[in-house]
């Protein structure tokens, strides 16, 4: 049975440089300008800090904030085939720790089991587009050692409940992602 909640709770999709994280910027903005308390939960969370594990033990260095993201394609892959809700249980544990009225996440892909966890637990999806050409031109300016889209493959089998196009500018994405917020207060 779905849980009820005074938080507003949202998880942004989209494919790599569509602008998820700047999205998640802009909805904390949003909780500052409204005076509500925010968090970010990412449900990658286990596969970061994985990630940092395998690379101190190859000896190897990862930028702040860069992802290697054929290793944490395969360390997700690995832990749904050990137990498919491993990463999504993982969250709900970390989220029940949170205090917040605006809780957000930007790091939603798997539809079939992630996805349906959230929804659980009161969150509305707000899915982020751009322009290939655009995303492809972020990404480029992103340091990631490697990219992989292996983990969007099935993004849009996610139903959002409202879309937002990141084509223009900063300041006509934030009208936008704050109009949708304010609709959902």
């Amino acid at each position: 049975m779905p849980e009820t909640h005074d938080t507003l709770r949202v998880s942004i999709v989209g494919l790599a440089g569509a602008g998820k994280s700047t999205c998640a910027t802009l909805i904390e903005e949003f909780a500052r300008d409204k005076g509500l308390s925010h968090a970010r939960v990412k449900l990658a969370k286990p596969l970061y800090d994985l990630q940092a594990e395998v690379y101190r033990t190859a000896g190897a260095t990862l930028n702040a904030g860069a992802q290697d993201q054929i290793l944490m394609e395969a360390l997700a892959d690995a832990m749904r085939r050990i137990r498919p809700e491993s990463i999504a249980d993982d969250f709900v544990a970390r989220l029940s720790e949170v205090d917040a009225d605006l809780v957000v996440n930007d790091d939603l892909r798997d539809p079939h089991v992630d996805a349906p966890a959230l929804r659980e637990h009161g969150f509305r999806v707000l899915r982020i587009t751009c322009d290939e050409e655009l995303r492809q031109k972020r990404l480029a300016g992103r340091g990631d050692p490697s990219r992989a889209d292996g983990s969007t493959r099935q993004i849009d089998l996610i139903e959002p409940d409202a879309v937002i196009d990141n084509g223009a500018g900063l300041d006509e994405y934030r009208t936008a992602v704050h109009e949708i917020l304010g609709s959902w207060l």
